[in-house]
């Protein structure tokens, strides 16, 4: 799809030219982080509805409300998107409504990012999504994403992600609320000892459904935990009235901390789907996965992300790529597990639009990957100095 990249100037402003549809939260995110222009042309240009999806829309709107003096412009059909990003401004009250057809998940990532470098600490309020089964959870951003960027200097203080009200699939209702400090740059970091697991701990969710659901959840996915460590606690948190949301959804968020400081985490949620993905209207009548099977598939999916070996888990890879590469002019190591699709474009993208290329070793001994990296030495040169 990606058949060539050039670089073209429009005026006074140089573009540069990407094609297709891949990856454009990534391309988008680390344009505005490196102040590169783009222009992405023959967005699924292809396909039966052509054009960029309502959520990558939203999040160049979320991108626009962030940011000052950010100018995007998108053809009649949507298959061509120009983007000159602006100055990060962060700021507070914020409000964003994400839409359905992504979860507040897909959205967390990339702000989280631009609101470490924006020019005042951010507060927003996000409304959508909460909990499905394609994006990391709320409850996981904050068991585990939070904790990954204080490894690498971002201060506790300021940094929450707070869960007014839960929103499942297809029509969402939920409402977060995220807070992200400012710094000046990150600290380089050398992450190799993954250690062993000392105690899991996890958070189910119901909404609109009996809360018996969660104990089942629990129950099943204790049953295979007990067998190996005993320090296990999952809490419930059942949602009524308004916090439920507008859809009737339950699932589990489960993370297992090491005694080297390492946070693993897995989740899944079960809806009923969204009409786009199933084309059925009559979709209410399809049996759910019960919710005993779901603890046991959660708990057997974090057993093989634990077996895995790496510092993060598979959907934290392409984060932990980006932090290192963003780090001061210093060394970064870290050890991985087998790189995932996406972490393996995450280092094609930091390669292109930070010029930041990872030396990468396999271990054969444990079947991991050890990076390294110089980093790009991104300051904040936006951050109000008091």
């Amino acid at each position: 799809m990606q058949c060539y990249r050039e670089e073209r100037r429009m005026g006074k402003t140089t573009y540069k030219r990407l094609k297709g549809s891949q990856n454009i939260r990534q391309r988008l995110l680390l344009a505005t982080l490196s102040s590169s222009p783009v222009l992405i042309e023959d967005i699924r240009a292809n396909d039966t509805l052509p054009g960029l999806r309502q959520h990558e829309v939203s999040l160049l709107r979320l991108f626009e409300k962030v940011s000052d003096d950010c100018i995007v412009e998108i053809n009649e059909t949507g298959t061509k998107l120009k983007y000159k990003p602006g100055i990060v401004m962060g700021g507070r009250h914020l409000v964003h409504d994400c839409g359905v057809s992504r979860s507040i998940g897909y959205f967390l990532e990339p702000l989280i990012l631009l609101g470490l470098f924006a020019k005042k600490p951010l507060t927003i309020r996000l409304k959508g999504i909460t909990n499905d089964s394609k994006d990391p959870s709320v409850d996981t951003f904050r068991s585990t994403t939070l904790p990954l960027l204080k490894r690498f200097g971002v201060p506790s203080e300021g940094l929450d992600l707070k869960i007014e009200s839960r929103g499942s699939p297809p029509h969402g209702g939920g409402e977060v609320v995220l807070t992200i400090p400012v710094v000046q740059n990150l600290n380089a970091v050398t992450w190799t000892d993954v250690g062993m697991v000392k105690r899991i701990r996890g958070v189910t969710f119901s909404t609109r459904v009996s809360s018996q659901f969660e104990n089942t959840m629990i129950h099943a996915a204790r049953g295979i935990f007990n067998n190996f460590i005993p320090d296990v606690h999952i809490f419930t948190d059942h949602k009524a009235g308004t916090q439920a949301g507008n859809s009737p959804g339950y699932g589990i968020s489960l993370v297992a901390e090491t005694n080297a400081g390492c946070f693993i985490s897995a989740d899944t949620a079960i809806a009923y789907a969204r009409e786009e993905e199933t084309g059925d209207i009559e979709d209410e009548k399809k049996e759910l996965m019960p919710p005993e099977d779901v603890g046991e598939q959660i708990a057997s999916i974090l057993l093989g992300e634990i077996e895995q070996g790496g510092v993060v888990d598979s959907t934290h890879q392409g984060l932990l790529f980006l932090l290192c590469a963003l780090c001061p002019q210093d060394v970064s190591k870290v050890r991985s597990a087998k790189l995932s699709p996406y972490g393996i474009e995450m280092l094609r993208n930091i390669r292109d639009f930070l010029g930041v290329k990872f030396v990468i070793k396999p271990d054969p001994f444990t079947g991991t990957v050890i990076l390294k990296c110089l980093g790009c030495g991104l300051k904040n040169l936006n951050r109000k100095v008091s």
